[in-house]
């Protein structure tokens, strides 16, 4: 029999956390929990609707488990003021990690991770709690990450890089090895990041040069 959980959210990716602890975990959603101003429906992905106000009786945290599933928005502070209000409310917050990753490190991990398929984490990351590792991710060995980060998709951390609290890496970019990427700092898609950064750094991509044509002279 499954564990039950809560998921904490109510957006697409509320919904595809849903879909993969249905199908790939341990754990059986059984509804969707939102503040009551953004309690728009009574139903979604067919699993009931609840409020923050009812579901310490509806869904005890002795009984129930939880996983808060929101995006990025605020550089994930969204997430991380429903991560710590849940927890303060003594819910047990579960990790997802998808069967299709591939996860080398054996170091302890914190808590409501998200691991999704085709990441490959290599021995002796550490990870903190309430980070997003959407699809495919090459996370290098000895790297450090905090916690509430987002790293999107074909990311690639090389090995003793350090990530701090709250930043989020656009799809594509990467980070050279053995760098420290301070806390809020917001690497774009396709960024090559060679340095540290400072705290609410912003890591542009390089603008690409289109030639009109190709030189004759350019032997290939």
């Amino acid at each position: 029999m499954k564990k039950r959980i809560i998921i904490i959210g109510l957006s697409n990716n509320a919904k595809l956390a849903a879909y993969y602890f249905q199908n790939d975990s341990i754990y059986e959603p059984v509804a969707f929990v939102v503040d009551p101003e953004y309690k728009t429906m009574e139903s979604f992905f067919n699993l009931p609707v609840y409020t923050f106000s009812s579901i310490i009786t509806d869904f005890p945290p002795n009984e129930f488990s939880a996983f808060v599933a929101v995006g990025y928005s605020k550089m994930n502070q969204t997430r991380a003021l429903l991560y710590n209000r849940t927890k303060e409310m003594g819910y047990q917050l579960v990790n997802y990690i998808s069967s299709k990753a591939t996860i080398l490190t054996t170091e302890t991990m914190g808590d409501n991770n998200m691991i999704l398929e085709d990441n490959t984490i290599q021995p002796f990351v550490s990870i903190g709690s309430n980070n997003v590792f959407w699809s495919g991710n090459h996370i290098g060995h000895d790297v450090k990450i905090g916690d509430h980060n987002f790293i999107s998709s074909h990311v690639v951390v090389s090995g003793f890089t350090e990530i701090g609290n709250y930043c989020f890496l656009g799809v594509n970019s990467t980070l050279r090895d053995s760098i420290i990427i301070s806390d809020k700092t917001l690497i774009a898609a396709g960024a090559v990041v060679l340095q540290n950064t400072d705290p609410e750094d912003v890591c542009l991509s390089a603008k690409g040069t289109v030639m009109p044509k190709m030189s004759s002279k350019i032997k290939i």
